[in-house]
């Protein structure tokens, strides 16, 4: 049985820093990704998702430990992983569209559970400040990086069109999503 037991505060801003720049080069391929999608499925999408944060509410007591929040963790950078993979293999279209914002719903679901749990583990008020601060250091470096690849696409390499931008972003979210996996491992104390 896998032992999680502890979570090594420095390391982890870095998986956070990583994570909030995954983010911020991600948010503005998103709508380009969605655009087939009917407003009715945000609908739906919806209902799911706060059914879904009520359950995981439920059971916080349960799932409030170090060893459950490491591998909530996990597999939610696990399903981010595989929606930028498979949009690479799949690129366009209502069931992609369909495919990725599922995914990232599923992972919504538990968003509040994991900022909840991350403020129980690192209770200090500085260290929680300095996390926030890599949080939104990571955020904002995403979205100037998401500019400038955009630009250098457009003037560079003559790439006009949205779909052809967006499915190269994918690559260097590839990149990012391997490096945040990376860094929460090395987050946490593990033993086997």
């Amino acid at each position: 049985m896998v032992k999680i037991n502890k979570i090594y505060p420095k390391k982890y801003f870095y998986y956070r820093f990583f994570n909030s720049l995954f983010t911020g080069l991600s948010i503005g391929s998103i709508f380009t990704i969605y655009a087939p999608l009917k407003p009715s499925i945000y609908s739906v999408g919806g209902v799911l998702l706060a059914v879904g944060m009520l359950i995981v509410a439920k059971f916080y007591e349960k799932l409030m430990n170090l060893r459950i929040f490491f591998f909530v963790s996990l597999f939610v950078e696990i399903v981010i992983l595989a929606v930028v993979i498979y949009f690479l293999f799949f690129p366009y279209g209502y069931s992609t569209a369909l495919f990725v914002y599922s995914g990232y719903q599923l992972t919504f679901v538990f968003g509040s559970y994991l900022v909840r749990t991350e403020t129980l583990f690192l209770r200090k008020k500085k260290i929680l400040s300095l996390l926030d601060m890599f949080k939104q250091g990571g955020y904002l470096t995403g979205l100037v990086l998401s500019f400038v690849f955009y630009r250098a696409l457009e003037n560079i390499f003559g790439i006009a069109t949205n779909q052809e931008k967006v499915y190269y972003l994918h690559f260097l979210l590839v990149g990012v999503e391997a490096v945040i996996i990376f860094s929460l491992l090395r987050s946490f104390k593990i033993r086997f």
